[in-house]
């Protein structure tokens, strides 16, 4: 049957309160006792939707110590090869600060490297890293900066790729916690950053390379999968961590923080507690007019968030239906859209109207 053309411009906004019923009378704290640091500034994010749940001081622009080597990590993930062979230059030996001390002209894969780099806190293996990757350590680092650029990273830049204090490099907590669920959902990242131990082959002893994970996080915290301890004299202490329950993951951002380890404890627990993830709308899931939803849709909420939650369903009168799909569910709290929930005729596919 043919739509006339007025019919193709309706669009159909209906709320639907039954969806929010599920989430009245959760039982969780109170919301208004935000945690207390020691750090100049904090953030907490929840990964899977990008969402940050608590802030203090967020979009300061501050020195960051080896934090850096979370964007020099992603960047060679995704601009390398792991199973490359990386020489050890004389730049790169000679780098110092913390190392994992590898010889001159020595080769190593990339893989092995980045394991150096984000449990040792290795500047040598930034560096060979940084110019393998990028062809020499200011082209890496315009390969960061375009990243960071890409991630709408508004208050950082890279000078480096290993955190060094130098002039004009800087980040905020608000935009590593950004940064550190975007790296979190690449999984040679997320395996490198959990992982206690490594070995890795040594060309120069009889003994292998063996890497202990700085980051105590992961035996003191329940759940903590991650990610990158730092310190300059310049930055002081530095720490971003990351933890799953309940198949929800959280990351907790701190920078000039004398008391880290037991603040980024009160940071994820607060998230945890305060900031569940709530399963909005299931896939298939009946909605009205013979609808079904197309996707599960779970999203960070309060108990008082999670009773303003509103549902408001966009149905496509007109236009393709291609493998049944009728419009979409708008999920909005206040007067921002925190997803969009595809919809699609419950008796299957429907050709094209």
């Amino acid at each position: 049957m043919k739509i006339t053309t007025q019919l193709r411009r309706i669009i159909q906004y209906i709320i639907i309160p039954a969806l929010v019923i599920p989430l009245w009378g959760m039982a969780m704290g109170d919301v208004s006792a935000a945690p207390s640091t020691n750090a100049q500034a904090a953030a907490l994010i929840d990964v899977e939707s990008g969402r940050i749940l608590f802030s203090t001081r967020g979009d300061e622009e501050l020195p960051i110590a080896s934090l850096t080597k979370i964007m020099t990590a992603i960047v060679a993930i995704e601009y390398g090869t792991l199973s490359d062979r990386v020489k050890v230059s004389k730049r790169a030996y000679g780098k110092e600060g913390s190392s994992i001390y590898l010889h001159l002209g020595e080769e190593m894969s990339l893989e092995n490297l980045l394991y150096g780099l984000m449990l040792r806190s290795g500047n040598d293996a930034a560096t060979a890293i940084a110019e393998h990757v990028g062809g020499s350590e200011e082209g890496f680092v315009l390969l960061m900066n375009k990243k960071a650029e890409m991630l709408g990273l508004e208050h950082t830049q890279f000078q480096n790729p290993h955190g060094l204090d130098a002039k004009g490099h800087y980040s905020s907590a608000n935009d590593l916690a950004k940064l550190t669920a975007y790296a979190m959902h690449n999984p040679v990242f997320k395996e490198i950053v959990r992982t206690p131990s490594r070995t890795a082959p040594n060309p120069n002893d009889p003994w292998d390379y063996k890497w202990d994970n700085k980051n105590k996080m992961l035996r003191l915290y329940e759940g903590a999968d991650g990610v990158k301890t730092g310190y300059t004299k310049i930055a002081r202490r530095c720490l971003v961590s990351s933890a799953t329950r309940n198949d929800q993951q959280l990351v907790a951002v701190t920078i000039n923080d004398g008391d880290d380890w037991n603040d980024h404890r009160k940071l994820l627990d607060y998230g945890f507690e305060h900031y569940p993830q709530q399963t909005l709308i299931k896939a298939g899931q009946a909605v009205q007019n013979g609808l079904k939803a197309g996707i599960t849709f779970s999203y960070p909420l309060s108990a008082e968030e999670a009773k303003k939650v509103e549902f408001r369903l966009k149905e496509q009168v007109s236009g393709s239906r291609l493998f049944g799909y009728r419009g979409e569910i708008l999920i909005r709290l206040g007067d921002q859209e925190i997803g969009v929930v595809p919809v699609y005729d419950a008796r299957g596919i429907v050709g094209d109207g």
